[in-house]
């Protein structure tokens, strides 16, 4: 519990960044959907995509690197398992971030366009791999939301921006 309460606030602020692009991204589209300028957002979608995207790897990587020193910000250096629970919980979920990256996006893209409802939940079913699978079921609720939220906009594309 401790690692996991360290890492979640060391999460928080690392995709505090990507978080704000999602919403950005949100008002841009929701500023052209609301003008029915519909060819500006198709070509507005790839640069802040690729900008936001760029970050979150970037701040993968920061993690990865210095987990060990995130972790004892919020840990006293003594408790080593703590720590080194705390920093298999970041680097798991760090090395995943541009997935919450692109969940931000879309989240951002159906609030714009008027359909927000988009979620999944299934940390219970992976806990039975022990506590790392909780960490694992992070990650993998972001890949399967990310994938939905593709897969419907791709098929959607031309309902959602009537």
């Amino acid at each position: 519990m401790a690692a996991f309460a360290a890492g979640v606030k060391i999460d928080a602020f690392a995709y505090m960044p990507v978080q704000d692009f999602g919403n950005a991204f949100s008002t841009f589209i929701a500023q052209n959907y609301g003008a029915k300028k519909e060819d500006r957002i198709r070509r507005g979608l790839k640069e802040p995509v690729a900008l936001s995207m760029a970050c979150s790897i970037l701040i993968s990587l920061l993690v990865w690197i210095f987990a060990p020193s995130l972790m004892a910000l919020f840990v006293s250096p003594g408790e080593t398992a703590v720590i080194r629970e705390g920093t298999r919980y970041l680097r798991i979920e760090g090395a995943f971030y541009a997935g919450i990256d692109c969940l931000f996006l879309l989240y951002g893209l159906y609030r714009a366009l008027g359909k927000p409802a988009m979620s999944l939940v299934l940390a219970y079913a992976l806990s039975a791999i022990e506590v790392v699978g909780i960490w694992w079921s992070v990650p993998i609720g972001w890949t399967l939301a990310d994938i939905v939220g593709i897969l419907y906009y791709l098929r959607h594309r031309d309902r959602l921006m009537a």
